[in-house]
């Protein structure tokens, strides 16, 4: 077999079979295929696209790359969720012990953030002592005992699409459907779990801006997922205004640990109600949404979700105080109140660029070796549709450097828009499949 036939075929708008996707994959993981064969193949994926079966059988080859975790030592349906990422998703850290407090084992791999703010593990780091660097036979055994265990991703895991990712990123082949999905799915099918549900974000501080791509990802995902053997569900929500109120590491931890208590983020407690409840109608816990919401409002009222997260924390190193007394996380030297400019209806806010404020005041990451400066972000106190009085506070900027808090503010303001009107409420969720 050789790469020259598989690009001129791909190229010629043909399907590449099962075997050729298979040597492609082994080969260029073993580092026999150079890097131009593969761009040029990956641009002429990108133009001539691939059909469900070729994508299928470039996940699969991917997944096989390296070692698939094996959780059947696990009790019960494993049930793992993904999020297509934005800003101030803080999701996992309130979904994942609610759901495991309703008996749903989560045994889940998480990773570190490169952006403007960290990943969950950088999060949960915002406890003290707590670490994910455990073997798997402590996350198996924590999963059978409390329900809960979260680990880092491990190198072996799916290790094509870590070397394919880092070249599509630099040859302009990132954005192609097939290609996406099969990068995220092949690292979901490797980490073992039974069923699969995915909150795929659109809107400006999502990957997926319009509506109609991130349905269209949702789909591919979907049909990956069911072709493999998942039970798949998957929820297109809104990322057009960050998350909740709260951006930044320490500061997501205190806003999930509030949903928990029961007075979270109304936008964020709609959503992490709404994964939540598909996640116990795939392990079986409930028939439908309505009674799955009920089972999860229950368990924040009667404390079950709160001790679940303090029990989780504790298991993997952590004092787990911190969860009854949030006031002891991390905290920044400095708040500084960002006025408003002007009076009127706050119509648009730019959310990716507040997601730039994040991370210039140091609570994220330009390259993988910098330092996550945990304690400072963002709190919002104004939001879409929200009224405003000139010189009204529309934020708190978390700081331990004047200057860079000064290079942060005057990034905000140019993320809000103003309105005399009040704009029309988008919903959280757009729609399932």
């Amino acid at each position: 077999m050789r790469m020259y036939d598989l690009i001129r075929k791909k190229r010629d708008g043909e399907r590449l079979a099962k075997e050729e996707i298979d040597w492609m994959i082994r080969s260029y993981t073993n580092g026999e295929i150079p890097d131009y064969q593969m761009s040029a193949l990956m641009m002429a994926i990108y133009f001539r696209g691939m059909n469900e079966q070729e994508t299928l059988n470039l996940t699969l080859a991917m997944a096989d790359s390296g070692e698939r975790l094996d959780l059947s030592a696990i009790h019960g349906i494993k049930v793992d969720k993904h999020s297509t990422g934005g800003v101030g998703d803080k999701t996992s850290l309130a979904l994942v012990p609610l759901v495991a407090s309703c008996g749903i084992p989560v045994a889940k791999m998480s990773g570190r953030g490169l952006g403007h703010t960290g990943g969950t593990i950088d999060k949960l780091e915002s406890f003290s002592g707590f670490s994910t660097a455990i073997p798997v036979e402590t996350f198996i055994k924590n999963v059978n005992t409390i329900g809960i265990s979260i680990m880092g991703q491990t190198a072996d895991l799916a290790p094509a699409d870590k070397k394919l990712y880092a070249l599509r990123d630099v040859t302009a082949t990132v954005d192609n459907l097939s290609l996406i999905a099969s990068s995220i799915m092949s690292k979901k099918l490797a980490a073992g779990a039974d069923a699969i549900v995915l909150d795929v974000k659109t809107g400006s501080g999502a990957f997926m801006k319009s509506e109609e791509d991130a349905f269209a990802l949702a789909e591919e995902m979907v049909t990956i997922g069911k072709n493999a053997g998942r039970q798949m569900h998957a929820l297109i929500t809104d990322m057009d205004q960050p998350l909740g109120y709260a951006i930044g590491n320490a500061l997501e931890v205190k806003e999930a640990i509030a949903t928990l208590n029961g007075s979270g983020p109304e936008d964020f407690t709609e959503l992490v109600l709404a994964l939540g409840s598909r996640m116990l109608i795939a392990g079986k816990k409930a028939e439908d949404v309505a009674s799955a919401e009920k089972m999860l409002r229950q368990s924040i009222q009667n404390g079950d979700a709160l001790r679940k997260l303090e029990a989780f924390v504790r298991a993997q190193g952590g004092t787990g105080e911190e969860v009854s007394h949030p006031e002891k996380l991390p905290a920044a030297s400095m708040q500084i109140a960002v006025p408003s400019p002007q009076s009127g209806y706050i119509s648009h806010i730019q959310c990716d660029e507040i997601g730039v404020c994040s991370l210039l005041l140091g609570g994220g990451r330009e390259t993988k070796d910098s330092v996550i400066d945990l304690s400072v972000g963002l709190e919002l106190k104004k939001k879409v549709g929200d009224y405003v009085e000139k010189g009204e506070t529309l934020a708190v900027l978390h700081a331990n450097d004047q200057e860079k808090a000064g290079q942060a503010e005057e990034r905000f303001l140019r993320a809000y828009r103003f309105s005399e009107t009040q704009p029309p409420k988008r919903p959280m969720i757009f729609g399932e499949i």
